[in-house]
């Protein structure tokens, strides 16, 4: 007969531990929603809204308390013909880490985040 501790139970499934990228998908989104929604580009803004969607991203993604240590990257650009290309790397532990990224518009402006995930 096995016996259950009170810890047992709350210790974290490894499921539980894992990076999911839906979830992370939503938190990107609903912080550009927040930051950014439907406002129109504003070159002087463009710090401001950097910092608070990498700022608002790592404190929700921190609040998961996953073992992973966070990189989120914010690439914001004018709607305005002009072509943009994003690109990034890294040599990692498949096992381990992940990345997600979210492409986000409105009608002024595009805005690409990334979150990469490194395991711990």
């Amino acid at each position: 007969m096995s016996t259950v501790t009170p810890k047992d139970h709350l210790a974290p499934t490894p499921a539980a531990l894992k990076f999911n990228t839906e979830e992370v998908e939503s938190i990107i989104k609903k912080n550009l929603q927040n930051v950014i929604g439907q406002s129109a580009y504003a070159h002087e803004k463009t710090p401001q809204w950097a910092r608070g969607i990498i700022e608002g991203c790592l404190d929700r993604l921190v609040k998961l308390s996953k073992p992973f240590k966070y990189i989120v990257n914010c690439t914001i650009a004018q709607k305005n013909g002009g072509g943009l290309y994003n690109a990034s790397s890294c040599y990692w532990d498949n096992t381990k880490d992940d990345t997600c990224t979210v492409n986000w518009e409105n009608k002024t402006m595009h805005v690409i985040v990334t979150v990469f995930a490194a395991g711990i």
